[in-house]
């Protein structure tokens, strides 16, 4: 009977990591055992990352209403109650964004529910 091995299966398999890892410094470009370790890492700091990008963005958008707000006269905190009060339903990022570009419309939204 002849000897069956898995030498093209694994090869196959080792091509697939080593192309994942390309761009990858010293071993952990091209030694196997480096590299799925690498990867592994790679995904988990992908994973991290993604949720990191929504809390840094949400504090970007609060951190331009807050200094748009403060160069009229009025806070951050108060502005947000006076929207749940007045029952507004607007994003952050929507009402920094009109904020920043049309700031006539950001002041015609400001007057209305400090009303």
């Amino acid at each position: 009977m002849v000897r069956v091995t898995n030498g093209f299966v694994r090869h196959r398999r080792h091509k697939k990591f080593l192309k994942q890892a390309k761009g990858f410094r010293l071993g952990r470009k091209n030694v196997y055992k480096q590299v799925r370790l690498a990867l592994i890492k790679q995904g988990q700091n992908a994973y991290i990352g993604r949720k990191l990008k929504k809390r840094q963005f949400r504090q970007l958008w609060i951190d331009r209403l807050s200094s748009a707000l403060r160069s009229r006269g009025s806070k951050y905190s108060v502005f947000i109650n006076q929207l749940k009060t007045n029952n507004v339903v607007m994003n952050r990022k929507v009402l920094s964004n009109i904020a920043v570009v049309f700031p006539e419309v950001f002041d015609k939204i400001n007057e209305e529910i400090s009303k």
